[in-house]
Order: C-alpha cells, then sequence, then structure tokens
C-alpha cells in the first residue's frame, strides 16, 4: 500500500489521502482540533451536542434531507467527540464519494442551530446521560477521568451536565465555534479507490470555505495528585479502576509504555492479568489495560468487575503484576513474543480501511504526518528490557496511581 500524499487548500485545510484500488467502498471524514477539553464548567458539553446539531438542519438542507443524503445509496454518516476532537465521517460506494464531501463540509460549516431542534436533541442527549449511568462500566470509565485530572477541562465529561444540556441556546454554539474554529487545524481524510486528481478537485469544490483563524488557549494538563474515590451504586458486582497520568503522543516512552500495557492487560487472552486473575483464580470474567495519549498527557488504565468480597484480593493481585514489571526484567524470549504480537495487532488494525482513515486524519492532527507501519515496527524493535524496566518504574509506582471504587449500594 503506498504512503499517503498530503496537500493543503488556500484556507489552510489540509488533505491527506491514501488510494487503495481493491475495494469499492470509500472512508471519508472531517477532522477538527476542537474538543471537550476546550470547554469551561459553564459551557460543559457544548462540543458533543453542536456534534448532534450538525445533522439537524444547514444553510441547504432540513435534518431529515441529511439523514436520507447518504443512506439512501446505501452509504453511512456519522460522527464522534473525544477531549481533543471532533470527526465528521462517512463510508460510502466509490461511485457515490461526491456525494460524500458534499454533504460532509455542510454539516461542518454551514450548520444553522434551528431552536426548535436544539429543544428536541437537548432530551435525546439527556436521554444518552441515563443510558450512560445506566450502564456501570461507561460511568466508570467517566468518572475516573474525573479522579486523574481533578477540575481540569479533561475531567469533564463529554457529555456536560444536565443543567449546562438544558440550558444552550443556539447563540451559544454560535459564540463557541466562532471562538474555536480554525481552519488550519481542520484535516480532511480519505482513503478508498479515488484518485488524486478526483480528491483534489473535489476538496477544492466543497472544502474551500472562508478561512477561520481563531485562537482558543487551551489549558495544559499539569501533575496531578493520586486519589481514591468510591461511589456507591445499585450493581451486584463490584468494579475497580486504577491508573493515572501517562505519556503524551509526542513523548519518546510511549510506544515502550504501550508494549508494557499490552504485556499487562492488552486484548490477548495471554496477558498477565487475564491470566492470573481469570485463568489462575477465576475472580473475573475480564481484566482490562488501556494507555490513551493525548497531545500533551496521556491516561492509563487497568479494569476488572468481580463480587465485593474478592475485591481486595484482586487488588492485591494486580499490584503484584505491576511490581513483577518494575523488578524482573523481560527476558528475550518473553519480550520478542511481546514485541511480535504487538506488531501483529497493529497488522491487523490496518486491514480495516475505516480505522486507517481515522487514524491518518489523526496523526496529521497531532503530529503533521502519517508515520508508516513500518516506522512503528523499528520502534517497537528498538525497545530493550531495561528500558520497560526503567519506565515501569516511573509508571507504576503505587504513589502515583489513582483508584476509583464502583461498590454495590448494599
Amino acid at each position: 500500500m503506498k504512503n499517503p500524499t498530503i496537500f493543503s487548500l488556500s484556507n489552510g485545510i489540509r488533505v491527506v489521502h491514501q488510494q487503495v484500488t481493491h475495494t469499492k467502498i470509500v472512508h471519508c471524514g472531517i477532522f477538527l482540533d476542537i474538543g471537550s477539553r476546550d470547554e469551561h464548567e459553564g459551557n460543559q458539553g457544548i462540543t458533543h451536542f453542536w456534534e448532534h446539531m450538525a445533522f439537524k438542519g444547514t444553510k441547504n438542507r432540513k435534518a431529515h434531507h441529511i439523514i436520507n443524503y447518504l443512506e439512501s445509496v446505501g452509504g453511512d454518516l456519522n460522527a464522534y467527540t473525544d477531549k481533543e476532537k471532533v470527526v465528521f465521517y462517512a463510508s460510502i460506494r466509490d461511485a457515490y464519494f461526491e456525494k460524500a464531501v458534499d454533504i460532509l463540509s455542510d454539516i461542518t460549516f454551514n450548520s444553522v442551530f434551528p431552536e426548535h431542534q436544539i429543544l428536541r436533541e437537548r432530551n435525546v442527549i439527556l436521554e444518552e446521560m441515563s443510558m450512560y449511568k445506566d450502564d456501570p462500566d461507561d460511568s466508570l470509565t467517566d468518572e475516573f477521568d474525573e479522579v486523574v485530572f481533578k477540575r481540569h477541562p479533561m475531567g469533564m465529561n463529554i457529555l456536560g451536565s444536565p443543567h449546562t444540556v438544558r440550558n444552550f441556546k443556539r447563540n451559544d454554539f454560535k459564540k463557541f465555534l466562532k471562538e474555536n474554529l480554525r481552519t488550519n487545524r481542520i484535516v480532511f481524510s480519505v482513503v478508498g479507490n479515488i484518485d488524486q486528481a478526483r480528491v483534489e478537485k473535489l476538496a477544492q469544490k466543497y472544502l474551500e470555505v472562508p478561512t477561520f483563524i481563531a485562537n482558543p488557549l487551551r489549558k495544559k494538563v499539569t501533575t496531578t495528585r493520586a486519589s481514591e474515590r468510591i461511589v456507591r451504586r445499585q450493581v451486584k458486582q463490584s468494579r475497580a479502576m486504577l491508573g493515572g497520568l501517562s505519556y503524551s503522543i509526542h513523548d519518546k516512552n510511549r510506544i515502550p509504555f504501550s508494549l508494557l500495557v499490552n504485556i499487562l492487560g492488552g486484548p490477548a487472552m495471554n496477558s498477565r492479568l487475564n491470566a492470573v486473575l481469570r485463568e489462575k483464580h477465576g475472580l473475573v470474567y475480564s481484566v482490562e489495560a488501556h494507555n490513551y495519549t493525548f497531545t500533551d498527557t496521556g491516561l492509563f488504565s487497568i479494569y476488572f468487575g468481580t463480587e465485593p468480597n474478592k475485591l481486595d484480593k484482586c487488588l492485591a493481585l494486580v499490584k503484584k503484576e505491576m511490581l513483577r514489571l518494575c523488578e524482573t526484567p523481560l527476558t528475550t524470549k518473553q519480550l520478542s513474543r511481546a514485541k511480535e504480537q504487538m506488531k501483529g495487532q497493529l497488522a491487523f488494525s490496518e486491514e480495516n480501511k475505516l480505522n486507517v482513515m481515522l487514524m491518518m486524519g489523526r496523526a496529521i492532527l497531532d503530529l503533521g504526518r502519517v508515520p508508516t507501519i513500518e516506522e512503528v515496527f523499528m520502534a517497537i524493535d528498538d525497545i530493550n528490557p531495561t528500558k520497560l524496566l526503567d519506565i515501569s518504574a516511573k509508571m507504576f509506582t503505587d504513589k502515583k496511581l489513582s483508584y476509583l471504587m464502583m461498590l454495590p449500594e448494599n
């Protein structure tokens, strides 16, 4: 597969494109460097609400026209909001690629935020909040962000609060976009059987929008104190999440630490935590470890659910496995297997072209380039046992770990 091509439009929007000839599907998306961390307590949740409202009417289309525009030809139009990004994306047969670019541009830049739709969508988001609160796994994850990041915007719930969601008006959305939208921090990403000339032609036709030059001040994350929190919910299992700040996407230790997290509790059944907590002791159904990278920090976490009377034993076993990584270097054979496993997982992810499109868009925003999988493999191959011991000692020390436990009410 060829390396992607990158070019810029006159307004600063960057376009990254990778042609794949053995498919009839094209995936494309508009990536904006705006996320929930760009909010404050008074407008918490407005980014996510804006993502919803983008589908509710533009200067050119009513809501039902937006919904049917791609679905009527078998396509898919979607969006998501996270801490640092809003992404509007589509998947469609290559014959209808222009329709996808057209609708993505329209919902991104031409939303009109009809008042009656704001009232209607407000109820939808409040229901989304209720649904998330009924799912202890989702609510635990969001509350853990608050435990780690404290009152920093990174710790605020992406959905917002019932109070802020109930009070957003049309002018609030327009003000937020005016303060945060920058065309030089927007990327259009394309993967599919579309040649470069057609991508350039349609990008110029639909994405040469007026230049936006907002200058938002994104509050940086500083070191936070480790803390603990216990919450009581109507659940039968106890659930626990522990972890803390990790490395940013720009840090040279990001890939070695990701390898450590993968060894500890990655998606494979042979992870150390799964082998001990589930296979050896039968204490959990599943246990997971994750590492998320952001532009100026990272967040790693370990999660499991168990019977209330087994919670302390599970926590002790998790700490024991973390301590092993701090004190006992991996053998040459263990390290080789861990590296090959991680490289295999990355190679599998490249088979999903939607994932590739999403990865490319984020990479251009965060790094200004798209690292090749060979580059990543080389970085993995360069990892040595001494480096892993050093990182483990820094990251897995108990004084840096925050804890969140969800216990049954009774």
